[in-house]
């Protein structure tokens, strides 16, 4: 079933203990975005309610007791998108208590069985595909119904490997 919408946010608001997402796509072409991302590239300052509904949405879930999570996959050198992501968005939404983690996988895949679509999972029983063309534009999001074992598997291997944001971004600016 394509979530779009009510749906998509009923769907997403209705997890119980926690919601996980897997993030592949080396670029987003979000409308929501459009403006900030082009202050970004500008050099501007980042506005200070920068992404302030997704920070308000993670507390609340927060407060009720539930986690949010993702690992978020790269390849260096950075993408803009990804600059843009790591000193705008990913900042304010680990301060509202997301757990947010990078997996570098430049030169090196070593062969991990990941998947390359983007997707969230909640309580572990329930997954939704995030839909992409290569630009990064959303198609749709769809609920997935098949087995759930291998996504298991990616998110465990992910996390496995996968380091918190905070350390990614002190070893990029050692490095």
């Amino acid at each position: 079933m394509i979530l779009d919408g009510d749906a998509w946010k009923a769907c997403f608001d209705s997890f119980a203990r926690d919601a996980w997402r897997f993030e592949a796509q080396p670029t987003y072409t979000m409308p929501g975005e459009r403006e900030s991302f082009a202050r970004f590239l500008r050099g501007d300052d980042k506005p200070a309610d920068h992404n302030a509904r997704w920070h308000a949405r993670v507390r609340g879930h927060l407060a009720a007791g539930k986690r949010i999570g993702r690992v978020r996959v790269v390849r260096r050198p950075l993408t803009d998108y990804q600059r843009y992501q790591f000193a705008w968005g990913i900042p304010g939404n680990l301060v509202a208590g997301e757990d947010i983690r990078v997996l570098d996988v430049t030169g090196d895949d070593f062969g991990l069985p990941l998947s390359g679509q983007d997707w969230w999972m909640f309580d572990d029983a329930r997954l939704v595909h995030l839909n992409y063309r290569p630009d990064g534009t959303q198609i749709d999001r769809e609920t997935y119904e098949g087995d759930l074992g291998p996504y298991r598997e990616w998110r465990r291997t992910a996390l496995e490997r996968a380091v918190p944001f905070d350390e990614y971004r002190r070893r990029l600016t050692a490095g």
